[in-house]
């Protein structure tokens, strides 16, 4: 029924988190949301999951699915939204044979109550940039991307001389000692531009991400395609996935990147990032077989991208399972409200902070686009399940 509570679960991805040096990554997400359900008429909590960014896919969905146990208390219906690695934390979390913890150490009694999942930009067929992270080297640069972000993404631009060392090391995948403490040094420099409060937080973060790398690897094309073989979709679920892809930088995006400098050194680690992302091992595709997401994205696109397109973190095609809703230009954090705007006049809320400069040029307009189509599956998900309550009552009360 309309009145009932829906409870709809965000679960964030490598680079995500709940809230972190006071700055809340799933801020405007949480809020078209509620909006969008408010409009419908019904009622709806948006709840944030804190997992582990780095940790294994089993950890992590094991706290997702321990936080929905714990808050969804009623009869209402639940769905879940997972940001990048979060969309996998959902579909092992739905799995109907999955066992997250030992015998009796956690219970899914509320599983038949979820009606939806929805993945967004999410390495259903892995990322080659998983690859990459899972090296020595790439451990140190990921830990360095991920203060870079936090700090990007709360102040809007981190001290540019912090960065240049990040810039210069993503040109060597060889580092040595000299290059590593160099990186260590950019970590500070960047953490310092915060408040001692703000700083613990992202220090304490970071050593969260150095601890447990688990999951790095298991978003290698080569583990994911282990990931498939295992996961089942839970039959009455609806599942939607929302995917992009940046445009290959042109000159008159790198020249526009070029007046300011923080956007040309962010442009010039997303490129990295990119082509790190390009790579392309033919037995191991980031796709599924038979074309079935590139048919999938021409029958909304009118085309298909190349298999080296991606958001400059996974790579277009991996990101497609089940209905897809929305595909266009964004990068990584785009899609989650992480791109250039403002708050104003008929869009109240926090201003929009970018990430990094990936020349896809998405906006408000495109975010409202993205917001409308995933809840309008959730809603359409409750009323068939409603639908079909009504049916079943019915057939119960004429058999009394």
């Amino acid at each position: 029924m309309p009145g009932r509570i829906s409870r709809i679960y965000l679960s964030p991805g490598m680079f995500g988190f709940a809230r972190l040096a006071s700055f809340d990554y799933f801020e405007h997400v949480v809020r078209a949301i509620e909006e969008r359900f408010r409009v419908r008429g019904r009622r709806a909590e948006v709840h944030v999951c804190e997992v582990h960014p780095t940790a294994s896919v089993r950890r992590r969905a094991a706290k997702l699915a321990r936080m929905v146990s714990e808050t969804a208390k009623d009869e209402g219906p639940i769905h879940i939204v997972g940001h990048s690695t979060g969309g996998l934390d959902a579909r092992l979390v739905a799995s109907p044979s999955v066992h997250l913890e030992p015998e009796g150490g956690l219970r899914l009694g509320w599983t038949p109550r979820l009606l939806s999942v929805t993945s967004i930009n999410t390495p259903h067929y892995g990322t080659p940039l998983a690859s990459f992270f899972a090296t020595v080297s790439g451990q140190r640069l990921l830990y360095a991307v991920s203060a870079l972000t936090v700090v990007a993404l709360k102040l809007g631009a981190p001290p540019l001389a912090a960065t240049s060392a990040l810039i210069a090391a993503f040109g060597r995948v060889q580092l040595g000692n000299l290059e590593l403490k160099l990186i260590d040094s950019t970590i500070d420099a960047v953490i310092k531009v915060l408040d001692e409060a703000a700083s613990r937080e992202l220090r304490a973060w970071l050593q969260l991400l150095r601890d447990d790398q688990g999951g790095i690897v298991q978003l290698m094309p080569e583990a994911m395609d282990l990931f498939q073989a295992g996961v089942e979709d839970r039959p009455g679920v609806r599942y939607q996935c929302v995917a992009t892809y940046a445009p290959e930088n042109n000159v008159t995006d790198w020249f526009t990147a070029l007046r300011s400098p923080w956007s040309a050194a962010s442009a010039t680690i997303f490129t990295a990032l990119s082509n790190l992302t390009a790579r392309h091992d033919e037995r191991y595709p980031c796709s599924p077989p038979d074309n079935v997401a590139q048919k999938k994205v021409r029958a909304l696109l009118g085309e298909s991208p190349s298999t080296t397109a991606s958001d400059g973190i996974v790579p277009l095609y991996s990101q497609i399972w089940g209905e897809l809703v929305w595909v266009g230009k964004a990068d990584h954090l785009d899609i989650v409200g992480h791109f250039p705007g403002i708050s104003g006049k008929g869009h109240p809320g926090p201003l929009h902070t970018d990430w990094l400069s990936s020349g896809a040029r998405f906006n408000r307009v495109r975010f409202d686009v993205v917001m409308d189509r995933i809840v309008s599956g959730m809603v359409v998900a409750e009323e068939l399940n409603e639908r079909q309550r009504d049916a079943a009552a019915t057939t119960t009360t004429a058999m009394a």
